[in-house]
């Protein structure tokens, strides 16, 4: 299997070059496109989860004990004294860190369901819920962070099937196969857990009907053909050669990069150039 600096450096380039075909579509606000991208990086080291020792690991069950701490402890603010509040908050990130990290330890086995496409469709659809419910981002915003988090997801899943190969040699491992599965056969029960939860966390997800129209769109996919390449220089200093140089994008509606206005919202009134 690959190892974590493996993992996370081609994690990053997969989820920055995204970034940047989000970035060239225009199709969400700036504010949103770091946290995107950081879902992206998050899977491609989320499937070593199950690994009890692993980086990914501690540091994935340490910051959900600083987000469930700390939503316990906004939540109770108001009615509890200082003292039951620290109690709260200090419990709750001791239990979380410490205990469901060891409880899920007993329970998961590596390369076992968290290595399938199962568990990625999983991990994708709970960050979609996580970005609409908890971050209170829009549905196309979310939907765009749970792809982002599936793609990485696979890259992880990829690299570790290309390490089972061992090309000097000219030979398959033992590990071959699996690490990129549907399921895991070997344990049906998780592989029954995790499709109960992929059909919750889809029950609960927003609609991706923006999404998919985002996707979609012949106008997004001519503007981002139209910004492959530079239009008259690189970097304004070589010129382009006429026969490569990009064409200007067509009319699109999607001009920003902003959330659209909630529905029913009065559109804001055009200023009026004053009578003579």
């Amino acid at each position: 299997m690959a190892n974590f600096t493996t993992h996370i450096a081609v994690g990053t380039v997969v989820a920055g070059t995204l970034a940047t075909l989000t970035l060239a579509a225009n199709v969400i606000a700036p504010e949103n496109l770091i946290p995107v991208t950081l879902a992206g990086v998050l899977g491609s080291v989320l499937p070593d989860i199950d690994l009890k020792d692993s980086r990914p690991s501690r540091a994935l069950f340490a910051g959900l004990a600083i987000f469930f701490s700390f939503a316990v402890l906004f939540s109770a603010a108001g009615r509890y004294s200082i003292a039951e509040l620290w109690i709260l908050w200090l419990g709750t990130l001791v239990a979380v860190r410490y205990g469901v990290h060891t409880a899920f330890h007993n329970l998961a086995k590596h390369r076992g369901i968290w290595h399938s496409i199962l568990a990625a469709l999983f991990c994708a659809v709970a960050t979609t819920v996580v970005f609409a419910n908890v971050l209170d981002r829009h549905a196309g915003v979310a939907w765009l962070a749970g792809g982002f988090m599936f793609v990485g997801y696979l890259v992880h899943l990829t690299l570790d099937e290309i390490y089972s190969v061992d090309v000097m040699d000219t030979r398959i491992k033992a590990s071959f196969g699996t690490a990129m599965k549907l399921f895991d056969r070997r344990y049906p029960y998780a592989s029954a857990g995790m499709a109960a939860a992929l059909a919750l966390a889809v029950w609960i997800a927003p609609s991706p009907t923006v999404f998919v129209a985002g996707l979609s769109s012949r106008d997004m996919w001519a503007g981002l053909k139209s910004e492959l390449l530079p239009k008259e220089t690189w970097f304004g200093v070589v010129k382009v050669p006429s026969a490569i140089a990009g064409t200007p994008a067509p009319a699109s509606p999607i001009t920003t990069g902003t959330l659209p206005e909630p529905a029913g919202q009065p559109a804001a009134p055009v200023p009026q150039a004053p009578a003579h």
